[in-house]
C-alpha cells in the first residue's frame, strides 16, 4: 500500500535565541492523516518548532514546505492560508464575545458592511455535528469550561479550513474525560484526512493519540518511532538521555501530627458547601494523597492549608495547635511550605527576577532584609544556592522568571518550599504539565522531605501520581471526604467508585483495612 502523500516538511530547522540554541537542524514530515506526537523535557524545543511552523518566529536556518510548496517564514496569515491551524496551551480568545463571534471574527472582509451570521452558524453547526465538538453559539466564552473552550479553538481553525492542526499540549488543562474526548475527536479528524502534530510530554496520551513520535533533547532530534514499536522505557530514556527509575517510597512508620482538620465546613455561599465537616490528620513522616475529579473541593483544602480561608465551622490545628484565622504569612512561619496548583498565576511572579521570587514569601527574614531595605547580596546568594540545589536551568538570581520552562519554574517553587526545612508540605497538583524527567525529580523531592520529618499532602487530579507517593489516600467528592485509606488495602477500581460518588464501597474498603 503507498504511503499517504506528505503534507508537511520541515528542513534542517534551527533556531537561536543568543548563545542559547533552542532547535537544532531538526528535519521531520508529516503525512495526511497521521497524527505526531511531538515529545521532549519542558525547554527541549517543542514549542518553538512550531511557533516557527506557525509562523510566530522565523527559523535562522532550513525551510518548511506545505503541501508541496514552500511556506513563507514569519507568516501566521501565510500558515493559515496554507491550511496550518494552531490551537496554543494558553487559549487565545475573548472571553467577552460569544462562541461564534470568536470563531467567525476575522474571516469576513473589511469592505463588507454587514456581517453574515446566518451563514456562518450553519457553519460551525455543520463542523461541531460533523467533528462530535458539541459548541453553543451564542455562549460567552468567559461561562465556559476549559474543555468546552478548548473545542471553540479546534472549531476556530477548522473553520478557517485548517488541513493541519498543531495542538500544543493539548491535555495540559484537562479532565481525564475531557482528554478522552479530546482524543475521540483527533480520530475523527484523522479519519477525515487531517494531520496532526501534538506537543506533549505525556506518555498515556502519546500512545492512546499517535501514529508516530518523534523525541527532541536539548533541541535536537534524537528519534523517530512508529508508536506501535516502541515503549515507555524507550521514550522516557530517549527523552532525558538516560534511564529513568521513579522514586518509591520506603516504608517509615508515622511521627506526631502537624496538621488536624476536625468536623471543618467551609460554605460557598451557594448552598453546597465546599467543605463538608471534614476530618484529615497528616503526620511527619507520612504523604497523605487526596484524590478526585476536579472541582470537587480541591482548591478548597489547598485554601484553607494556605491560610487563605478559614473554616466557618470546625477547627485547623498545625502541630497540636488551633488556628482560627485566615493568615497566609502566619502559615509560613508556622512552618507551611506551599506548591501551587496554578504555578503562573500564583506559584510565581514572572515579571520578576528568580531572586526576588525566591524570598517572596521570606523577604521579612532578617537574612534577607535589614530596617526594612532588602539585602540583595544576601537574596542573590540565597538564590544562587538554591538555583545550584534544586538544578533550576537558568542564567542565574536576575534572569526574569517567565523566560523559565514549565519544568524549571516548578523547581523553583520546590527549591523556595523545601529550602527552609518545613514541617508540613502542601503539594497541589505538583507536577501538572511536567515531562517525565521533571515528574521523577519532583517526586524524589517530595519523598526526600517525607524521609527528613515533613508531612506532606499531595493534592492531585493524577491518580497515578497518587498512587506512587501516597502512604495513604482520602477520596474527596462534592466536599466530602473519605478516611484515610492505607495505599496498599485499597484498588484503582475502588478509588475510581468514590471519585465518582459510590461511597456504598467504602465499608467493604475499611473492613478489610
Amino acid at each position: 500500500m503507498p504511503s499517504p502523500p506528505v503534507v508537511l516538511r520541515l528542513s534542517g530547522i534551527t533556531k537561536r535565541f543568543g548563545p542559547l540554541v533552542a532547535n537544532d537542524a531538526i528535519s521531520l514530515t508529516l503525512h495526511e492523516g497521521e497524527v505526531l506526537a511531538l515529545l521532549g523535557e519542558n525547554g527541549a524545543g517543542k514549542t518553538t518548532l512550531m511557533n516557527i511552523l506557525f509562523g510566530h518566529y522565523v527559523a535562522d536556518e532550513g525551510s518548511i514546505e506545505a503541501f508541496g510548496r514552500p511556506l513563507p517564514p514569519g507568516s501566521p496569515k501565510a500558515a493559515l492560508a496554507a491550511g496550518i491551524g494552531m490551537v496554543h496551551q494558553h487559549f487565545t480568545l475573548a472571553d467577552n464575545l460569544s462562541v461564534l463571534d470568536n470563531i467567525a471574527v476575522g474571516t469576513e472582509p473589511l469592505w463588507r458592511f454587514w456581517s453574515d451570521r446566518g451563514a456562518a452558524r450553519r457553519r460551525l453547526l455543520d463542523l461541531a455535528e460533523r467533528f462530535g465538538l458539541g459548541v453553543r453559539p451564542d455562549a460567552l466564552v468567559g461561562d465556559l469550561s476549559v474543555g468546552e473552550r478548548q473545542r471553540v479553538e479546534i472549531l476556530k481553525a477548522l473553520y478557517r479550513d485548517a488541513r493541519v492542526l498543531i495542538l500544543d499540549e493539548p491535555t495540559a488543562v484537562l479532565t481525564p474525560q475531557e482528554s478522552a474526548g479530546l482524543f475521540d475527536t483527533l480520530r475523527r479528524l484523522t479519519a477525515d484526512g487531517l494531520a496532526v502534530v501534538f506537543i506533549s510530554h505525556k506518555m498515556n496520551e502519546v500512545f492512546a493519540a499517535s501514529d508516530t513520535v518523534a523525541v527532541l533533547r536539548a533541541g535536537r532530534l534524537v528519534a523517530t518511532r512508529r508508536t506501535a514499536e516502541t515503549d515507555r522505557e524507550e521514550l522516557a530514556e530517549l527523552m532525558v538521555g538516560r534511564a529513568l527509575k521513579p522514586p518509591t517510597p520506603t516504608p517509615m512508620a508515622a511521627g506526631e501530627p502537624v496538621l488536624a482538620l476536625a468536623q471543618v465546613t467551609v460554605n460557598s455561599g451557594h448552598g453546597r458547601p465546599l467543605l463538608d465537616a471534614v476530618d484529615l490528620t497528616v503526620r511527619r513522616h507520612q504523604v497523605i494523597g487526596i484524590a478526585g475529579v476536579s472541582g470537587n473541593g480541591q482548591t478548597a483544602l489547598a485554601d484553607l492549608v494556605s491560610g487563605l480561608i478559614h473554616p466557618d465551622s470546625g477547627t485547623l490545628s498545625l502541630k497540636g495547635e488551633t488556628v482560627g484565622y485566615a493568615d497566609p504569612a502566619a502559615m509560613v512561619r508556622r512552618g507551611v511550605a506551599r506548591i501551587p496548583e496554578d504555578r503562573h498565576a500564583a506559584g510565581l511572579v514572572g515579571a520578576m527576577a528568580v531572586w526576588e521570587n525566591l524570598i517572596a514569601e521570606r523577604y521579612h527574614d532578617p537574612a534577607f532584609q535589614r530596617f526594612g531595605v532588602i539585602r540583595r547580596g544576601a537574596a542573590r546568594a540565597h538564590a544562587r544556592a538554591v538555583i545550584e540545589a534544586f538544578d533550576v536551568r537558568c542564567p542565574g538570581p536576575d534572569a526574569r522568571t517567565q523566560l523559565l520552562s514549565g519544568g524549571n519554574m516548578q523547581k523553583l517553587i520546590l527549591g523556595r518550599t523545601l529550602a527552609h526545612g518545613p514541617d508540613l508540605i502542601l503539594a497541589s497538583q505538583p507536577t501538572r504539565g511536567l515531562d517525565v524527567g521533571a515528574v521523577s525529580y519532583v517526586h524524589g523531592r517530595l519523598l526526600e522531605a517525607r524521609a527528613a520529618g515533613a508531612g506532606v499532602l499531595v493534592i492531585s487530579e493524577d491518580l497515578d501520581e497518587i498512587l506512587a507517593l501516597a502512604d495513604a489516600i482520602a477520596v474527596i467528592h462534592h466536599g466530602r471526604l473519605t478516611p484515610a485509606l492505607p495505599h496498599d488495602r485499597v484498588s484503582v477500581r475502588q478509588l475510581g467508585l468514590l471519585m465518582a460518588g459510590h461511597w456504598d464501597v467504602l465499608p467493604e474498603i475499611l473492613d478489610a483495612a
